[in-house]
């Protein structure tokens, strides 16, 4: 379950991924297969072979792509989320979902 994303910044990202862009959003989410992940950064571009470049540079794999419609993405969580969307200079993401902190083991 998705929420914690205004209409706007949904809209936003759509065009941005339709247009080729390598784009990004966040957001709180809630799946029983990852209990510890509060939140997702999906990860996503209509180019599909400019995101699996992009990915591989991260370590993504192509098969971790989900192709939903004409938005294909990468869904980021965890400690990969964490260090692509600082790589990727995504401050506000990082900042407003409280990812800059390390979670301690």
């Amino acid at each position: 379950m998705a929420f914690g994303v205004r209409r706007e910044e949904l809209k936003q990202w759509k065009q941005r991924v339709r247009n080729g862009e390598v784009a990004f959003l966040t957001h709180y989410w809630l799946d029983d297969r990852f209990p510890d992940a509060k939140t997702v950064t999906k990860a996503g571009c209509a180019d599909r072979k400019k995101l699996i470049k992009w990915g591989a540079q991260y370590g993504l794999k192509e098969a971790w792509i989900d192709e939903h419609g004409d938005l294909p993405h990468f869904d980021l969580i965890g400690d990969y989320q964490r260090r692509i969307l600082q790589a990727e200079q995504q401050y506000e993401q990082l900042e407003r979902f409280g990812l800059t902190q390390q979670k301690k083991q």
